[in-house]
C-alpha cells in the first residue's frame, strides 16, 4: 500500500483486529514496562509506577523492565507512600540510579514534583482531566509537563518529559496514558482513569509502530513526530473511533515480533 486510497479498510480492520487479539493478552505483561505498575493494587501506586516506567522505556525492552522492577524496589511497598512521605534520608539510594541519560538527579526531583503534582493538583488524574480535550490528550499533556516543572528544577530533568506542543510524539506519555485509561478486559491495560476515554487517546509512536504503519500505508509523514501522530490517530479513529489505540498492540507486535 503506497497511499491512503490505496486502503481497503474492511480488509485492513480484519488484519489489525486479528493481530489485536493475538497480542492484547496477560502474557504480553511480563516483559512489557507495563508489568512494573501491575506489582500494585492501589490506584496512587499503579499510576505512579506507571509513570516513572513509562519514564525509562526506551531502549532496549528487557533492559527498560529490568531497571524498572529494580527503581520501583527503591520505592518500597507502596510508591504513593514513598513519594508523599519520604525524607531525605530515605531517598538517599534514590541517587545511585542509571538507566541511561536518566539518571539519580531526576529521580529525586520526580519524587519532588509527584509529590508537589498531588498536594497542589490533586493528582495525576486530576490535571489530565482539568486540560483533556474532546478527542485529545495532547495538550493535557502539555500542561502536565508545565505543571511538573513549574517548581525549582534541574535544567538536565526536563528532557525526560516529552511536550507535543515543541513536535515531540510523546510516546512515553501516550503509553503511560494507554495503560491508565484503556480497559480492554483482557487485564493488560488497567482503565482506572474512569473520567476520560479511549476514543480521547492517542497512538504511542515509535520507530517500530511508525515503520509498520506506513507500510499498511496508514502513515505518510517520514518524521516521528506530533504531526505523525495526529495523521495516524485520524487513521486508526477509521478503523475504531471508539477505541484507536487498541491498534498500538497489532503495530507493536507486528513491528517486534514479526518484523512486518
Amino acid at each position: 500500500m503506497d497511499n491512503k486510497a490505496e486502503i481497503d479498510w474492511e480488509e485492513l480492520k480484519s488484519f489489525l483486529d486479528e493481530r489485536v487479539d493475538l497480542y492484547n493478552r496477560p502474557n504480553f505483561i511480563e516483559a512489557d514496562p507495563i508489568a512494573i505498575p501491575h506489582r500494585y493494587t492501589m490506584k496512587e501506586d499503579i499510576e505512579i509506577a506507571a509513570f516513572l516506567a513509562a519514564t525509562i522505556a526506551w531502549g532496549n525492552r528487557k533492559i527498560i523492565v529490568k531497571n524498572a522492577h529494580r527503581l520501583l524496589d527503591l520505592f518500597g511497598e507502596s510508591p504513593y507512600d514513598f513519594v508523599m512521605e519520604s525524607k531525605k534520608k530515605q531517598q538517599q539510594p534514590l541517587s545511585n540510579f542509571v538507566h541511561r541519560t536518566f539518571q539519580g538527579a531526576d529521580l529525586l526531583y520526580f519524587v519532588k514534583a509527584l509529590r508537589h503534582i498531588y498536594a497542589t493538583h490533586g493528582g495525576i488524574e486530576g490535571l489530565f482531566v482539568k486540560h483533556a480535550q474532546p478527542h485529545s490528550m495532547q495538550y493535557a499533556i502539555t500542561q502536565f509537563r508545565r505543571a511538573f516543572f513549574e517548581i525549582p528544577h534541574p535544567e538536565r530533568s526536563t528532557k525526560h518529559v516529552s511536550d507535543p506542543s515543541n513536535q515531540s510524539s510523546a510516546k512515553r506519555l501516550n503509553m503511560f496514558l494507554r495503560w491508565l485509561v484503556r480497559t480492554d478486559k483482557r487485564g493488560v491495560d488497567f482503565g482506572i482513569w474512569k473520567q476520560l476515554h479511549p476514543s480521547q487517546l492517542s497512538i504511542p509512536l515509535d520507530v517500530h509502530s511508525g515503520n509498520t504503519a506506513r507500510k499498511l500505508g496508514l502513515l505518510q509523514r517520514k518524521q516521528n513526530d506530533a504531526k505523525a501522530v495526529e495523521e495516524l490517530d485520524g487513521m486508526l479513529r477509521k478503523l475504531d473511533k471508539e477505541d484507536p489505540v487498541k491498534y498500538d498492540f497489532a503495530l507493536f507486535g507486528l513491528g517486534i515480533f514479526e518484523k512486518f
